[in-house]
C-alpha cells in the first residue's frame, strides 16, 4: 500500500497545471462567455426546480428536481464533512476561500456541462436513454474525439469507486465507538477489515438489485440527514455566535497568506482549495451530467440552470458551515485529519454528544453514497464495452470497499485526486469546445421565455 501511495503521489504534481488551467481558466472563460447568465437567472433556476416549468411529455426517467436531488445526495456527504477538514488540515483556514471561488466558477461549469447532457443524449446497448460526457464528446465533437471519451471512462473506473466514503466511515466508527475497547479486543486492522466486509455485504445487497427498497429508503433519509446536519451546525453557530464572524474573517485573511506553511506555498494553498472543492461539488468532473442526462426534460438550458444550484447548495452553504464549526471549535489546531477533525469539533461544541450525532449522519451519507456511486462506474464500463459487461463493475466496486476500509487516508485521497484531475481534462475540453452551442440554445430559450412560450 505504501508503494502504491508513493506511485500515486508522484503522478499528482503533473496533473496540477492542466487541472488549474482547465477548471479555473476554462471556468472563468465560461463565466464571461455566458455574460454571467447562470447567476443572473438564479431565481428562475429555483422556479424550474420547484416544477413550475415541467413538461409532462418530455423524454427521460426522472424529474429535474429528482436529478438535482440525486446529484446533490451524491455530493452532499463526506466530501463536505470530511473533505473540508482535510482541506483545512492540509492548507489552513484560508483554503476555504479558494473552495468558495472554485464553487462559484463551478456553478457556471455545471450549467454548461449539464445543458450539454440533455443536448447530446445517447442510448446504451439495451436501448436505454443515457447522458454524460462520453455522449456529448462523441456526438458533439464527432467520432474523432472518441479517444477523449474512452480516456474519461477509463479514469472513471477508478474515480467513481466508493473508496473515500468507505475509508472515512471506518475512521468514524473507530474514533467514536473505539470497538477494540468497548466491543471486542482485537487489532485495529481486524476491526477495519470487519467493517469493510460488513459495508461490502450491505452495499452488494442493494447494488445487485436485490433490495431496491433499501436504496429508496436511503435516498429518502439523505435529505432528512442533510437537514439534521445543517440544524446541528446552526445550533453550534448560534451558541458560539461571537466566534462566527472572526472565523469567516480568518478564512478571508489566511487565503492571501503568501508565507503559508503549505507545501508549494501560496500556489499549494490554491491547489488544495480547487481539489477539495471539486471533490465536494464535482463541478468540471463530468459525473453530474450522467444523472442530469436522464432527466425528464427536453430543454437543455432548463436542466443546466437546475444543475448549477448543486455547487451552491453543497459547497457555498454546507462546506462553509462545516468550516466555521471546525475553526471556532479550535479543532483545526490539533493533529487530526479528515473525519476525525470534524468529530472533535462536534464533540466539543455539542454538549459532548456531537460526535455520536455526526456518526449517525455520516452512516446515512456513507450508505447512500455507496448505493448510488456505483451507478457512475457502471455507465463508464458500459460505454467501454456494453450494458451487460458494465454491470460487472459492481463486483470490483464492492471489493474495493474492503480495500478502502483498511487503506490509509493518504492512499485513498491520492487515488481520488489523481483520477478526478485526469477526468477533468477530457470533460472540460469538450465543454469548452461545445460552449457556443449552449450559448445559441440559451439565446433561443430566453427569447421564448420572454414571449411566455416555455
Amino acid at each position: 500500500m505504501e508503494k502504491l501511495n508513493d506511485f500515486l503521489s508522484s503522478l499528482i504534481p503533473y496533473t496540477e497545471w492542466p487541472m488549474f488551467i482547465l477548471l479555473i481558466g476554462g471556468g472563468l472563460f465560461l463565466v464571461f462567455y455566458s455574460r454571467f447568465l447562470p447567476y443572473r437567472f438564479f431565481g428562475h433556476a429555483i422556479a424550474i426546480t420547484s416544477g413550475k416549468y415541467d413538461d409532462k411529455n418530455a423524454k427521460g426517467d426522472v424529474s429535474s428536481f429528482q436529478a438535482l436531488s440525486a446529484a446533490v445526495a451524491a455530493t452532499v456527504g463526506l466530501g463536505n464533512i470530511s473533505g473540508v477538514a482535510i482541506a483545512i488540515h492540509d492548507g489552513g483556514p484560508g483554503v476555504v476561500f479558494w473552495i468558495w471561488i472554485t464553487a462559484l466558477i463551478g456553478m457556471c461549469i455545471k450549467f454548461y456541462s449539464c445543458s450539454l447532457s440533455i443536448m447530446f443524449r445517447g442510448t446504451d446497448s439495451e436501448g436505454k436513454l443515457q447522458g454524460g460526457p462520453m455522449f456529448y464528446i462523441t456526438q458533439g465533437m464527432g467520432a474523432k474525439a472518441r479517444p477523449l471519451a474512452v480516456f474519461f471512462c477509463i479514469c472513471g473506473l477508478f474515480g467513481f469507486l466508493g473508496v473515500f466514503t468507505a475509508n472515512q466511515f471506518t475512521e468514524t466508527f473507530m474514533s467514536v465507538v473505539n470497538p477494540a475497547e468497548t466491543l471486542y479486543a482485537t487489532s485495529d486492522f481486524n476491526w477495519k477489515l470487519g467493517i469493510g466486509l460488513i459495508l461490502a455485504v450491505i452495499t452488494s445487497f442493494v447494488i445487485f438489485g436485490g433490495l431496491t427498497k433499501i436504496a429508496k429508503v436511503a435516498s429518502a433519509i439523505v435529505p432528512f440527514m442533510v437537514l439534521v446536519y445543517l440544524a446541528a451546525v446552526i445550533v453550534v453557530m448560534v451558541m458560539n455566535s461571537e466566534l462566527v464572524w472572526p472565523s469567516l474573517k480568518m478564512i478571508v485573511s489566511e487565503a492571501w497568506n503568501f508565507n503559508t506553511v503549505v507545501t508549494g506555498g501560496f500556489w499549494g494553498l490554491v491547489i488544495i482549495g480547487i481539489r477539495r472543492a471539486m471533490f465536494s461539488n464535482e463541478a468540471g468532473l463530468g459525473s453530474a451530467p450522467m444523472y442530469h442526462g436522464q432527466s425528464k426534460n427536453d430543454e437543455p438550458i432548463k436542466e443546466g440552470l437546475v444543475a448549477m444550484l448543486g455547487p451552491f447548495i453543497d459547497t457555498i452553504m454546507v462546506c462553509t458551515f462545516t468550516a466555521v464549526v471546525i475553526i471556532l471549535s479550535g479543532a483545526y489546531l490539533e493533529d487530526g485529519s479528515g473525519i476525525v477533525m470534524t468529530l472533535t469539533a462536534f464533540r466539543r461544541t455539542l454538549f459532548g454528544y456531537g460526535d455520536e450525532l455526526l456518526m449517525i449522519i455520516v452512516s446515512a451519507f456513507a450508505l447512500s453514497t455507496l448505493f448510488t456511486y456505483s451507478y457512475y462506474g457502471v455507465k463508464s464500463l458500459s460505454f467501454l464495452s456494453n450494458a451487460k459487461i458494465g454491470k460487472w463493475y459492481n463486483v470490483y466496486f464492492v471489493l474495493m470497499i474492503v480495500f478502502a476500509a483498511v487503506a490509509s487516508l493518504d492512499l485513498v485521497k491520492n487515488l481520488i485526486d489523481l483520477s478526478y484531475a485526469l477526468m477533468v481534462i477530457p470533460n472540460m475540453i469538450a465543454v469548452l469546445y461545445l460552449a457556443p452551442k449552449v450559448n445559441a440554445a440559451s439565446k433561443k430559450y430566453f427569447a421564448q421565455l420572454k414571449n411566455g412560450k416555455t
